[in-house]
């Protein structure tokens, strides 16, 4: 009779084994090819990308699924999509290639201490004043370190930094009770609190008339934040607590160029964090409605993972955003 326990041991030998051989087949290369398709959804444009012709493209990737053994994309009419374990193989490739990115970051900052690459992720109520000016300070302290931004909705960007795509997040921080805020291993630092106003096209009728009532503003059309942006339910909050109803002519937006032209083309109204409303109004491309206080926007500050040290380009990028914060 056989004894199982040993079984078990020449089991576990034999998937170590396995093990072994996989990681020794697997190459960088290919990785990083198969991390280009993924994210392009095609072989032609991850070829372009990569300055590699398609045959190359190909054969790399049917390296990869015969090393793991498993398929990871299907042809399509648009190109190509991930099978499910294209889908797992992406999660995990977007985490090396951070890990690498970040042990390339602190060899090169250990070696001279002046380079590097910092990714960071905004949206408007950072984008438009505080990123801009960090930014210019640390390229003035670090000319070398290469700074990559990258704005979207929260619902990406937090997504993006837990997995390593993103050094930074920085914007209106999430609300403590949101799953957002409480989903992934973040540090969220705070740097400002920061108010909320009303915003318009220069030639818009209302621009520049004193004592402007919310309540006449429901019929004009509006500029709201996407339902899965924190700053929505701000949006809404300041009619229902004002008693009114949410207008219901209302385009959604995030794209701070599209609601810039909407409210330049169109009597549009938006409501902004006030730093980044001034901006634009002293560049005569808006102009602030005279709404009186209309509450806050919410605290205008960064996120890391708080799983790991930032790299030192990061950790460069965060003192400057704390020194411009404190001169606001």
């Amino acid at each position: 009779m056989s004894d199982p326990n040993a079984a078990g041991a020449d089991g576990g030998k034999a998937a170590i084994t396995l093990n072994d051989v996989m990681l020794r087949r697997l190459k960088l290369k290919p990785l990083l090819i198969f991390e280009r398709v993924l994210g392009s959804c095609s072989i032609a444009r991850a070829a372009r990308e990569l300055n590699l012709t398609q045959p190359a493209v190909t054969k790399a990737i049917q390296e990869l699924e015969a090393d793991l053994d498993v398929p990871l994309f299907e042809r399509t009419n648009r190109g190509v999509s991930p099978t499910c374990y294209g889908q797992l193989l992406g999660n995990r490739v977007k985490t090396v290639i951070a890990e690498l990115r970040y042990l390339t970051d602190e060899i090169n900052a250990f070696r001279t201490g002046d380079s590097g690459h910092v990714i960071i992720g905004t949206v408007i109520s950072a984008s438009a004043r505080l990123l801009p000016m960090a930014i210019t300070r640390l390229k003035q302290q670090r000319p070398g370190v290469l700074v990559t931004v990258r704005d979207g909705p929260t619902d990406q960007l937090f997504p993006a930094l837990a997995t390593g795509e993103l050094d930074i997040v920085v914007g209106r921080l999430p609300e403590r009770d949101l799953p957002l805020a409480r989903m992934y291993a973040f540090e969220h630092s705070k740097l400002y609190r920061e108010a909320l106003c009303a915003v318009v096209g220069c030639k818009h009728p209302l621009a520049g008339v004193a004592d402007v009532k919310l309540a006449d503003l429901l019929d004009w059309p509006w500029i709201f934040p996407l339902q899965v942006s924190p700053a929505r339910l701000t949006a809404e909050h300041l009619f229902r607590d004002a008693g009114l109803e949410l207008p219901t002519n209302v385009v959604e937006s995030l794209s701070v160029l599209t609601n810039i032209g909407l409210m330049h083309d169109s009597p549009s109204i938006s409501l902004m964090p006030r730093a980044a409303a001034e901006h634009f109004a002293g560049l005569n491309l808006l102009s602030i409605l005279a709404l009186g206080e209309l509450g806050d926007f919410g605290d205008i500050g960064y996120s890391i993972r708080s799983d790991r040290d930032p790299t030192p380009a990061a950790q460069a990028m965060i003192k400057c955003l704390q020194e411009t914060a404190a001169s606001f």
